[in-house]
């Protein structure tokens, strides 16, 4: 008996001081630095030598080739579904052009390569003018591409945003000044830190302060700082042209959409102090365009909620040298890993083949309600078209049913691209994807069936053929082609288009290649 009691107590006390050893731990301590950098250096080669395998990993954003099921490093147009790569792919979005019309996306829309290519594709994407010496979009649009946003806010101030974009091409080096460490680390210490005045903005108006945070909330808003919807400001609500998050009513769709609602400078009929970026040209809408809101989609969906932030999953651990773990800054999908590395940190029991699946059939019933959101949305434009052009007796009420149809048009396009522009094919949160595309969907039907009764009925019939056959896919269209008559008469819709002047490119990357013409 007394062998069984002491076998007893000795048990009871192994027990008592491993849950004690299990118990007391703290959080992981963030690694101190000291470095030879100041805290106002932008180049990213500075910190190769400070950071060497961290700099390694960085290059490898350098990748170019590497596809998932739904996306990858390959710069395709993203409306060629007819094309293989590197020009088109499988999964592409046919009518892009056509609901962008009129506005510069409708140029040129490619996928997004590596964060090392940032600052060289935007300086060559036909989205900017470079064909003439305005590129007819704002200095803003510099803000996501690098930490050179730094030198020119701290020079210009809040006049830095209403400038013209091509005013700065000459001034960066596509290498030294794409995305990199500066962007999310203080030079000096390598502490994060945020270089976006718009998101700073926003914690301040929270009464929020970023040093204060928990370790995961600032490493998600690394990443928050540009993988988001934003808008330029109207000159209304403060200095013109400057970058703001629509957040302040909350970050889902609803919220988002009823916030541009009462920011904006304008006074189309209907539309009172909405916050419009351009009127669609066919159907006189004026629509909204969705940036790239994956902060937005992941915080309330299931790995969000759960407290797994960006970095987890797109800047997993690794080891280099065999040794100290570290984060890799090759920032890119977890799918392209055949082991799946990211996604079995937490589920272990899964085989690779198993967790790829899942998240392909996520992406696959996205993807088909995606896709038909984009069709009812171009219905909804033809459908407005028609009903403005309708020469019959009217129905009393034509002016009213003619707002209507607008506004939901412009509220049914913006819910699909809100899905459409997330980088993640709703896999950040597929229960938040599927009910705006749901809403997307019965909004731009709502227009279809109010710009039908606009019409006394009289377009019903041709409304109910497919789309595809009622307005095809515009496949080709660009600055350049827009100056080309023939090109011009090519598709029914380009006749809402004016034709622009014949223009010889004035710019090439950052390089000017047309002398600036002298008086006289």
């Amino acid at each position: 008996m007394r062998n069984t009691t002491t076998s007893i107590l000795v048990l009871a006390v192994g027990l008592a001081l491993a849950l004690t050893a299990c118990s007391d731990f703290s959080d992981p301590k963030t690694p101190e630095f000291k470095t030879k950098l100041k805290s106002d250096e932008i180049k990213n080669s500075a910190f190769k030598a400070e950071f060497p395998l961290h700099y390694e990993t960085y290059l490898r954003n350098n990748e170019t080739e590497i596809m998932t099921e739904y996306g990858g490093s390959v710069a395709y147009n993203k409306h060629d579904n007819v094309n293989p790569l590197p020009e088109g792919y499988k999964h592409a979005q046919p009518y892009l052009k056509n609901l962008w019309l009129g506005y510069p996306f409708s140029y040129e829309y490619k996928a997004a390569r590596g964060h090392t290519y940032a600052m060289k594709d935007i300086l060559n994407i036909d989205r900017l003018n470079r064909y003439d010496e305005k590129a007819g979009l704002p200095a803003t649009c510099w803000n996501c591409k690098g930490a050179k946003m730094n030198e020119w806010i701290g020079k210009y101030g809040d006049e830095f945003w209403a400038k013209d974009f091509n005013e700065f091409r000459e001034e960066v080096d596509m290498d030294e000044n794409t995305i990199g460490c500066a962007n999310c680390h203080d030079p000096a210490n390598m502490e994060l830190r945020l270089y976006s005045v718009p998101l700073q903005d926003h914690l301040k108006a929270e009464g929020k302060d970023f040093k204060t945070l928990s370790r995961n909330e600032q490493r998600a808003l690394m990443c928050g700082q540009c993988h988001v919807e934003y808008y330029f400001q109207d000159k209304s609500f403060g200095a013109p042209k400057k970058v703001v998050f629509p957040w302040a009513q909350g970050k889902d769709p609803e919220q988002i959409y009823e916030y541009y609602t009462t920011h904006g400078d304008t006074k189309i009929p209907g539309f009172e102090g909405n916050f419009v970026d351009w009127i669609h040209p066919v159907s006189q809408t004026p629509m909204l365009k969705a940036q790239h809101p994956e902060y937005e989609t992941w915080h309330n969906g299931v790995h969000g909620a759960a407290g797994v932030s960006c970095a987890d999953c797109h800047m997993s651990y690794t080891r280099l040298d065999g040794k100290k773990k570290m984060s890799n800054h090759h920032w890119n999908s977890p799918l392209k890993d055949p082991d799946m590395k990211a996604c079995r940190q937490c589920h272990t029991d899964k085989t690779p083949d198993y967790l790829k699946q899942r998240v392909i059939y996520t992406q696959d019933k996205v993807w088909q309600q995606l896709m038909v959101a984009q069709d009812t949305s171009v219905k909804a434009h033809e459908a407005i078209r028609m009903a403005s052009e309708f020469t019959g007796e009217k129905p009393a009420d034509y002016d009213k049913l003619m707002i209507e149809a607008r506004q939901m048009c412009r509220k049914g396009q913006f819910f699909w691209d809100l899905v459409s522009a997330e980088n993640s094919v709703g896999f950040h949160n597929p229960t938040k994807a599927l009910d705006t595309l749901a809403k997307s969907q019965q909004y731009s039907q709502k227009a279809v069936d109010i710009a039908i009764k606009a019409a006394a009925f009289t377009t019903a019939e041709a409304l109910s053929q497919d789309i595809k056959e009622l307005v095809p896919p515009i496949m080709e269209h660009s600055r350049e082609l827009q100056m080309d008559p023939e090109h011009m008469a090519s598709h029914k819709w380009f006749k809402y288009l004016k034709i622009t002047p014949k223009a010889e490119r004035v710019w090439d990357e950052n390089k000017r290649i047309k002398p600036v013409a002298t008086a006289g």
